[in-house]
């Protein structure tokens, strides 16, 4: 059995097959427009961007799915959860004001924002999944009421999963901040004390006041108090924490397509649209106060029912790519090498399409149908 993953590509020539067009064109062959009842809330699941992050979706495309939702009588909402680490989304109020800093006013994108988790992220449903890692997960409440939810996702590169779509939006982006710290409490750093500079940035990152600094001015992690979020990793420029990768970062993937799972448990299949944005494609996630400089050239814009078959064909679309010289790509740069092994050849990011097809949210056989206008 194979899912169908609807595909349009950045060639544009005119205003009549401008992407915003081509965007509302894939929406209708997708059939989302069937995903809502008039009067029915419609949660949009994206990430709003951290302060500093240039390379999350663009409020403007975000509108086309806004407008679509409403000429089918639906009330949409935009929403998002709030983050484990320390920056500029770890509470309600900071969030919706980055939110704002990053384009994502009523006047832009014309439906209001809801932090699905509550003020302090403690907002949740406990939901039952019984699988390996978790009987149960922690989901913001209200993605999980939503009758409806689309899952906008900007397709890229991370740092313990390798790469980023549809199901790490829905696993790590609809759990509040306890359900983020149970996904990642394996994930102990290690240090490279010699290459330290001691500038503060890891402690600045740490939420859990974790890190603190030695008579030589070198960072020394209190690995009692380290929850494993690994944002002390992501935030080094030194290269003097690095992740302990390997078993730990193929269980953070399992753990995280779980809270997928949980995520999507309130609704039935035919509820619950995907979107992946394959563009701007960055080595590292949008989490980031900062982005690097996109790997592959810009391909298109992908949609399916089936999360799985959406990252899979997402994945395929990158490696049929020329990878970009003079970027954090290491090598894999011809047309058919995996790209994002080419960043961090010690990830194995194909484990959570692999598990999310085992527990049955979606499978990787997929037909691509390109959409033209």
């Amino acid at each position: 059995m194979t899912s169908k993953v609807y595909f349009t590509n950045m060639r544009t020539s005119s205003n009549k097959d401008s992407v915003p067009k081509k965007l509302r064109r894939l929406f209708d062959e997708a059939g989302f427009s069937g995903l809502f009842k008039p009067e029915e809330l419609v949660a949009i699941k994206l990430h709003l961007g951290e302060k500093g992050n240039l390379a999350f979706i663009h409020p403007a495309l975000v509108r086309q799915v806004v407008e679509k939702i409403k000429e089918g009588k639906g009330k949409p909402f935009l929403t998002d959860t709030n983050t484990l680490y320390v920056g500029s989304r770890s509470n309600s109020a900071d969030h919706l004001q980055t939110a704002l800093e990053n384009g994502f006013s009523y006047a832009t994108v014309n439906a209001p924002i809801i932090i699905a988790d509550g003020l302090h992220g403690k907002n949740f449903i406990e939901v039952q999944i019984d699988q390996k890692h978790f009987n149960s997960v922690k989901i913001g409440s209200d993605i999980f009421n939503a009758s409806t939810m689309i899952v906008m996702s900007h397709f890229k590169g991370h740092i313990a999963t390798g790469f980023g779509g549809s199901l790490k939006n829905l696993g790590m982006g609809c759990a509040n901040r306890g359900g983020k710290q149970m996904m990642h409490s394996l994930l102990k750093p290690r240090q490279e004390q010699d290459n330290c500079v001691g500038c503060g940035i890891c402690e600045k990152w740490c939420p859990a006041d974790a890190i603190n600094f030695n008579e030589n001015k070198k960072a020394v992690i209190d690995y009692d108090e380290c929850i494993g979020c690994g944002e002390c990793t992501a935030s080094c420029l030194y290269d003097a924490i690095k992740i302990q990768w390997k078993s730990e970062t193929s269980q953070l993937q399992e753990r995280m397509v779980e809270f997928a799972l949980g995520a999507v448990s309130s609704k039935s299949k035919d509820k619950i649209g995907f979107i992946n944005f394959v563009m701007n494609v960055a080595p590292d996630c949008d989490c980031h106060s900062w982005n690097d400089a996109p790997i592959v050239p810009d391909v298109g814009i992908a949609a399916s029912m089936d999360p799985v078959a959406l990252d899979q064909a997402s994945l395929d679309l990158i490696n049929r790519q020329t990878g970009l010289v003079g970027t954090k790509l290491n090598s894999n740069f011809s047309v058919g090498q995996d790209k994002f092994s080419g960043i961090r050849s010690d990830i194995d990011h194909t484990v959570q399409l692999s598990y999310a097809e085992e527990i049955g949210l979606g499978t990787r056989r997929y037909e691509l149908i390109e959409i033209n206008l």
